[in-house]
């Protein structure tokens, strides 16, 4: 009997912290990048009640765990209102979120290679267009991002063989593209890649051994990411020039 009512107890306290606690999807437009994010956060954590704030910046949306004795979503808009640019907007799950990002794919060769990918990315939901560019090996997507996401893109990427870092059209900027070792094909030496001085991105492809970056040309170069790569036990070597046998 003490088991049970002891049982009951822990459910009503359960239930009560639930009613207690809110949440509140918003549209912030303004929020493009993780340093927007921190300040959204900074701003939200000064209101008495915030619990947690989660972010997606690909669909500007903030999700905020409040206490509803505390604190409400009037307020909550307001004190973002009040920044002028981190304003808040109603958030729908079935609105359309276009976004468009360019992916540096060295290991995109031809337009067989581009027809490949096209082909594919037309089967996934949420793709809106895409425009390769087989000079500077690098393809430009639109997609809903409410309905799928720059990871999903890029593993699907992966899955086909190619290796996608994020391509910028600054002179400033450039990519590498090395071969490693297949026991090297793994989120440590991205992990590793992205703490070098001067890199942007990096991703690994295990179908063709490979570790692409993109990075800030007058902070690095390509000999200085071999070296540091393979001072950090990265057997990293520049390919020799691919003959395309897409059929």
């Amino acid at each position: 009997m003490k088991k049970l009512l002891l049982l009951l107890a822990i459910v009503c306290l359960s239930q009560a912290a639930n009613a207690a606690t809110d949440t509140l999807t918003v549209r912030i437009k303004g929020m493009r990048c993780e340093e927007c994010a921190h300040k959204v956060k900074t701003v939200l954590g000064k209101l008495d009640g915030i619990e947690k704030v989660l972010f997606n910046i690909e669909r500007r949306t903030a999700t905020i765990a409040y206490q509803k004795e505390k604190t409400c979503t009037d307020s909550i808009e307001a004190r973002l209102a009040a920044t002028g640019r981190y304003k808040a907007s109603p958030y729908s799950s079935t609105e359309v979120i276009t976004r468009g990002m360019g992916l540096q794919m060295s290991d995109m060769h031809c337009q067989k290679c581009a027809d490949r990918i096209m082909k594919r990315l037309q089967t996934m939901e949420g793709i809106d267009s895409m425009s390769p560019h087989l000079d500077k090996h690098y393809m430009f997507i639109r997609y809903d991002a409410n309905r799928t996401s720059k990871a999903v893109i890029c593993k699907v990427l992966g899955e086909l063989g190619f290796t996608p870092v994020n391509y910028y059209t600054s002179k400033n900027i450039s990519f590498a593209y090395f071969n490693i070792p297949a026991e090297c094909v793994n989120e440590e030496t991205i992990e590793t890649a992205l703490a070098l001085d001067g890199v942007d991105d990096a991703n690994v492809n295990a179908r063709q051994r490979s570790l692409a970056i993109t990075f800030v040309n007058n902070e690095t170069t390509e000999e200085k990411l071999v070296e540091q790569l393979q001072a950090e036990g990265i057997k990293a070597v520049v390919p020799k020039p691919h003959e395309c046998n897409e059929e």
